[in-house]
């Protein structure tokens, strides 16, 4: 069985009102993706900024013999990608045409129901949380969402195909607020003359489909 993708992630995020509406603020947190049919095993720091519309990994990881190392920063608002190289000091710069999407609830997202993972018997051996779904208009894929019911905290996004079939998994956890470091957002100076070339495919759903 081909599986296991996993990825502890550092990120920065808002998620004020679980009704409809993302708000930007600033959080760190992490969380596990899986992939179906990958054999591939990761490492993140992630850091997301939803004031700036700003994401920044580093991800180290193996998939099969293959090791490698990533470090990515996506600037939504200049429409630039960076693909950063501190060992020879090369970046690579890519035009970034998705728009930003917040971690939250879409204003279109239909509720489906509220539960109680755990248990409910007894008080703290249970969280509460809203279920929801929907459709994504650009690829019309679906999804599945699970937000703890105080705070919209996310757990849960589950990425279908137009089939049916899942395509992503991605549990949260740890969520603690506040970005380490600013400057994190901000490109090293070689980067500053290189040319800026052509976007890379079609647009993806989500910012986690970027990485």
């Amino acid at each position: 069985m081909k599986i296991l993708f996993l990825v502890p992630v550092c990120l920065s995020l808002i998620l004020s009102s679980c009704a409809q509406k993302p708000e930007p603020c600033s959080k760190t947190c992490c969380l596990l993706p899986f992939i179906p049919g990958h054999h591939l095993r990761v490492f993140e720091k992630f850091s997301y900024d939803a004031f700036g519309q700003n994401v920044r990994v580093l991800a180290a990881g193996k998939e099969g013999n293959q090791t490698f190392f990533v470090d990515r920063l996506l600037l939504f608002r200049e429409g630039v990608s960076y693909e950063i190289h501190y060992h020879n000091q090369t970046c690579i710069k890519t035009a970034l045409k998705e728009p930003f999407r917040h971690i939250g609830v879409p204003h279109d997202a239909h509720f489906l129901n509220q539960m109680v993972l755990g248990s409910s018997s007894l008080p703290g051996q249970g969280l509460l949380v809203n279920n929801w779904n929907g459709t994504v208009e650009e690829t019309q894929e679906h999804y599945l969402l699970t937000f703890t019911a105080l705070g919209c905290v996310p757990l849960y996004i589950l990425d279908f195909t137009q089939k049916g079939e899942l395509s992503v998994m991605t549990s949260f956890f740890d969520l603690v607020e506040g970005i380490e470091d600013p400057n994190v957002f901000i490109p090293p100076s070689f980067c500053d003359s290189v040319e800026v070339l052509p976007a890379k495919g079609v647009g993806a759903r989500s910012f986690i489909s970027l990485l």
